[in-house]
């Protein structure tokens, strides 16, 4: 009888279970992308042409600073991608990523 009851216990606990659980500890919901995931480039998105080439410049000023730095120019804190839906706002950014080389 106690062995069903701690059995129910258990499964109880797993249905339960989600990220912030007792029974969740060491599992990580992190992925690991590899390089060959990261295969949107700036060449992919198409139609908003203007918005490649100011995206193209925060690319270039990530990968080398010192370059703008010379000259006085600061690391930007942001881009806000302001559209309707459909637009190609997330392929913009998936593309940034990519030419940066991050996830």
């Amino acid at each position: 009888m106690v062995g069903l009851l701690v059995l129910l216990f258990f499964i109880m606990m797993r249905r339960l279970g989600g990220a912030g659980s007792p029974m969740s500890f060491g599992r990580s919901r992190g992925r690991l992308y590899a390089q060959e995931d990261l295969g949107v480039t700036f060449d992919d998105v198409a139609g908003i042409d203007e918005a490649v080439e100011e995206v193209r410049e925060i690319v270039d000023f990530l990968r080398s600073p010192e370059k703008y730095q010379r000259l006085g120019g600061r690391i930007p804190k942001g881009v806000l991608l302001v559209g309707p839906p459909g637009t190609g706002k997330t392929l913009l950014a998936k593309a940034i990523a990519g030419e940066a080389g991050v996830p």
